[in-house]
């Protein structure tokens, strides 16, 4: 029952503290402990001659309880009895995450505790000093309240009652992430209550028959909002998986109706990072704590672990952050694959620059595919098992799943060649690519990932616009000609696209001064998430060792100046034979740009002077010297 959990009895002298605490421990089989037991000499003095302790009196009383309290825990749990009259003593007493320390607060009206005090003998707490401490308590917004106008037993029972029912977090929205989290958190022990909206005829019993169909796992359904809020332990913990956008604020905006002061909101969908750190903001004011959580791994990662990123503040974290990391993925030293990224919305930033490079990663992938079947000819059953042949290289799960779906069949057809040729984007793509806009930083590989799914979409213009140019595909080629070329090609591809989104949130930290780790940011991505790879690996360590840009550390360098004629070479004989490598050329184009130390703005900068006297700056001159020259004398 207790799950190596200390209990701390608090209230005023008089609530019961002791006898509950003892009833209490006795009920769940872990030993008691009285907090007054562990008072200096001095203090215990002052109390007998009745005069009142003072902060400076309390704090190594304090302290040297936080250190029993991680003592306890470790070796089973125990109930604790302390007054814990003031939020900072709390504080201080807090030595351990939440879901190892659970607050119960008695108390009653004064007159109940003072004629209770009155009939005590022997006690060294004086009946005069109970108004001062009605006067200094803080009532906590969380824990366990109960009255103790009631019998003991009633008491022990309605305590029982509580830490039985009261649920450690909330999951809100059980579309297929929504399901499976809350079965990863349920396996892990937790005790979780799931709610999803009631619409007639539409959404019905959606978590009552869900629990029903898990039977053996720890929830509790709910349709009824307020019953759902009611039902989990205060602080309270709720996992948004709704969504992103407007529907976000009004599920906020319903909750909020039925929640207090110190409850945690976390957004685990793909919101956009300037509304999370708008609703951050907003929920601020109204005392409510909210955090912005990038969750990535599909249904599979939900289920089994996903890599999760939260953003907001650090201290709220220090309260989910063992049930994140507990659910999570793990990486291959077995820490897990969460991490408190940053202040803000700097969680949703990064899910949606891994968002960005996972777009680069699964283009690259399918142009590959696309240039190997039709260029030259390949078979499908070919092609898997050449990606199957890189992939123990890579090892990454992108390719992993695509060699998957080249050997899938129904009825004896390739499901794949049954699939329509329009790809849909969810906006977290393009939210990169506005966001390098934004930051002006170039995004090539992404944002040409981006756009060529917005042309896919363009079917039936595309069916016509074939047949008017009478585009096909020419010069065919040999596989076992081109096959390492294209993997050299493949793999600088990706390095580059990489590089470009790792530059994204190196320039995202410095302007909004988040010290984003990018180290620990690789680490959470080997694992659990979409664009998990032996690349990602080999990343954790070189973004530990080297701050610059990623293509200008010394490995990398040596590895794109080998690969950079297949990767131009291969990009060019696509393209003369009619086949469209967007990611490839992107990739090339951002290689190309980013090595040469010559490049073609200096006719842009004289193109902008000419029509619009927008300066210039020259190579003979200091640098941050501006000049304008009178390009047409007529003008």
């Amino acid at each position: 029952m207790s799950r190596q959990q200390v209990y701390i009895v608090m209230g005023v002298s008089g609530v019961g503290k002791t006898t509950i605490g003892k009833m209490l421990a006795e009920e769940l089989n872990i030993p008691f402990f009285d907090a007054d037991d562990y008072h200096p000499v001095a203090n215990v003095e002052k109390m007998k001659a009745g005069i009142p302790l003072q902060d400076d009196d309390r704090y190594e009383w304090l302290e040297n309880l936080g250190i029993k309290i991680r003592e306890w825990q470790k070796t089973g749990g125990a109930v604790l009895a302390c007054s814990a009259l003031k939020e900072k003593y709390r504080t201080q007493l807090q030595s351990l995450p939440q879901e190892h320390l659970k607050w119960i607060f008695l108390h009653s009206d004064y007159e109940v505790i003072h004629g209770r005090i009155s009939g005590r003998e022997g006690h060294y707490f004086k009946p005069e000093l109970l108004q001062s401490q009605y006067e200094t308590l803080e009532l906590p917004s969380y824990g366990i309240h109960i009255d103790v106008d009631q019998s003991p037993e009633q008491i022990i029972n309605e305590i029982m009652e509580n830490i039985q029912k009261k649920m450690e977090i909330g999951l809100f929205g059980l579309g297929v992430m929504g399901k499976s989290l809350a079965l990863n958190m349920a396996s892990k022990g937790f005790r979780v209550s799931i709610y999803n909206r009631h619409v007639d005829k539409i959404e019905v019993d959606i978590a009552k028959n869900f629990t029903a169909e898990n039977p053996e796992s720890n929830f509790r359904g709910f349709d009824d909002l307020k019953a759902f809020v009611e039902s989990l332990e205060r602080p309270r913990n709720i996992l948004l998986m709704v969504n992103a956008g407007k529907v976000v604020d009004f599920v906020i905006e319903d909750l909020l109706k039925h929640l207090d002061e110190g409850d945690l909101i976390i957004d685990g969908g793909n919101s956009h990072y300037r509304d999370t750190i708008r609703r951050e903001k907003e929920l601020k004011e109204k005392g409510i704590l909210f955090m912005g959580a990038g969750i990535s791994g599909g249904e599979e990662g939900a289920r089994k672990g996903p890599s999760i990123m939260p953003g907001g503040p650090e201290s709220s974290y220090d309260r989910v952050g063992p049930i994140l990391e507990k659910i999570a993925a793990k990486d291959k030293k077995g820490n897990p694959c969460c991490t408190y990224v940053g202040p803000d919305g700097s969680g949703h930033f990064v899910k949606m620059v891994h968002n960005g490079i996972e777009y680069g990663e699964m283009q690259l992938i399918a142009e590959t595919y696309h240039l190997l079947r039709y260029h030259s000819d390949a078979e499908p059953e070919e092609i898997g098992a050449l990606f199957q042949e890189w992939n123990k290289e890579m090892q990454s799960y992108l390719l992993e799943i695509s060699i998957e779906i080249l050997r899938k069949k129904e009825n004896g057809d390739l499901v794949l060649d049954q699939i329509l040729d329009a790809a849909k984007q969810k906006g977290t793509g393009g939210w990169s690519t506005n966001a390098a806009l934004e930051l002006g930083v170039p995004l090539d590989t992404i944002s040409a990932a981006v756009m060529t799914r917005n042309i896919s979409g363009m079917k039936e213009q595309r069916a016509a616009a074939a047949k008017k140019y009478d585009h096909k595909f020419s010069e065919k080629g040999n596989l076992k000609e081109l096959q390492n070329a294209l993997f050299e090609a493949y793999k600088a591809s990706g390095i580059v696209n990489h590089a470009i989104g790792f530059d994204l949130l190196r320039a995202a930290s410095e302007e909004y001064n988040w010290r984003l780790n990018l180290s620990e940011i690789a680490r959470i991505w080997t694992n659990g998430c979409i664009i998990r790879s032996k690349l990602m690996e080999d990343l954790v360590v070189k973004f530990k060792d080297h701050r610059e840009h990623l293509l200008m550390q010394a490995e990398i360098v040596q590895k794109i100046s080998g690969y950079k004629k297949s990767l131009t070479g291969m990009v060019g004989e696509a393209l003369n034979a009619g086949f469209p490598v967007p990611v490839m050329s992107a990739a090339a184009n951002y290689l190309l740009s980013f090595t040469a130390e010559q490049s073609s703005a200096n006719m842009i900068q004289a193109q902008r002077d000419y029509f619009g006297a927008h300066t210039y700056q020259r190579k003979d001159k200091p640098r941050g010297e501006f000049f304008h020259t009178q390009w047409n004398p007529e003008i």
